[in-house]
């Protein structure tokens, strides 16, 4: 029997529609275990023109995995000393650069893997956003009381050509619109920033009904959509939103999985992927036109997926995770979860391959 429950929130109404209309079958397709010390992890990246896996480590460093091979062939120079957090690429330039929490950014070639000297650009720093329009870099440096300074880089000098005061303490995910923006996930003040790369300024700040802790962006350029990962809040669950990337206007939200931390859009099978590291699940969803979305299926991953990369041409979606625990011994990070691992096991950490 087909039934439909809407909840609201805000102007947006939250729909639960089953049985779904359609299943794709996700699955773990393998798992593959890296020696190594007990160290954490961040962001996840794929190049399409090397086939190689980038995995932000942390005190591991930059690391290069071959999902052929199925193994590490590289690790970054300088990256496990500067403890890096993932990798932003920028294939046309043959450039990738190892975002690294000391505040460096580690540039080196996609081609070679050669890297060179690193940048010292703050204090510390989490993330950074390639804009090909404009081709500048975007960097998410550490907040300060009043906001967030986004350091803006051009490639492939590096060459510092500004900086953007942003009114956020929590500037997360983010994905260029194809009009030389750059879309910013502000995650304690529950918006959705526009940040124009040639002029260096705020263009809009939209409001995000239906979505609490807005954190993972992806952008459907051609249908002109955003895809926003919500890990919710006290008054709304988890959710995917999507947003008219001209208007901010919020069309749909559907329930997700908690612990949120990534979206990625892929446009050939016109789906939405939602990696969900607390309940441990991907959620995914079908993109029936530019305006109408329904869920597809939630698979059950592992805790502490919450950060994913697609193969585009093969259709495959690459995530990592370890062993942990929650030692409450150490300091947790409980706005994510009570329970959110703060221990590491060694020789747990695995890179894992979900295809259909």
């Amino acid at each position: 029997m087909r039934y439909r429950r809407v909840a609201w929130l805000g102007a947006v109404a939250l729909l639960t529609v089953g049985p779904a209309r359609a299943f794709d079958g996700w699955h773990l397709e393998s798992a593959t275990v890296i020696e190594g010390k007990a160290s954490g992890w961040d962001y996840v990246a794929y190049d399409a023109g090397t086939r190689h896996v980038f995995i932000g480590h942390r005190k591991e460093g930059l690391q290069v995995f071959d999902p052929v091979a199925g193994k590490v062939v590289k690790v970054i120079d300088g990256t496990p000393a500067d403890s890096s957090n993932g990798a932003t690429l920028m294939p046309e330039l043959d450039l990738g650069l190892s975002n690294n929490e000391d505040g460096t950014v580690t540039p080196f070639a996609l081609s070679t893997l050669a890297a060179r000297p690193p940048v010292k650009l703050a204090d510390e720093l989490d993330t950074s956003h390639y804009d090909p329009v404009t081709r500048r870099v975007v960097v998410n440096t550490a907040a300060g009381a009043d906001g967030t300074e986004l350091v803006v880089l051009q490639a492939p000098s590096l060459e510092v050509v500004g900086k953007v005061k942003v009114p956020t303490r929590k500037a997360e995910g983010g994905d260029a619109d194809g009009k030389g923006g750059l879309l910013l996930a502000a995650q304690d003040t529950n918006k959705l920033l526009r940040v124009d790369t040639r002029t260096l300024e705020v263009a809009a700040t939209w409001d995000t009904p239906g979505c609490g802790r807005p954190t993972g962006v992806a952008a459907d350029q051609a249908d002109g959509r955003v895809f926003v990962s919500c890990r919710g809040d006290d008054r709304t669950r988890p959710s995917l939103v999507v947003l008219d990337a001209a208007t901010g206007r919020t069309l749909y939200a559907g329930e997700i999985g908690g612990g949120t931390d990534s979206v990625v859009y892929d446009a050939g099978l016109r789906r939405v992927f939602t990696a969900n590291g607390v309940n441990a699940n991907l959620s995914v969803f079908e993109q029936v036109d530019a305006d109408t979305y329904r869920p597809l299926e939630a698979l059950g991953t592992r805790a502490g997926v919450r950060t994913v990369a697609m193969d585009h041409d093969a259709k495959k979606i690459y995530a990592v995770a370890a062993e942990g625990s929650a030692d409450y011994s150490k300091k947790i990070l409980t706005a994510v979860s009570p329970y959110y691992a703060n221990t590491f096991f060694p020789n747990t950490f695995t890179v894992l391959t979900y295809s259909r």
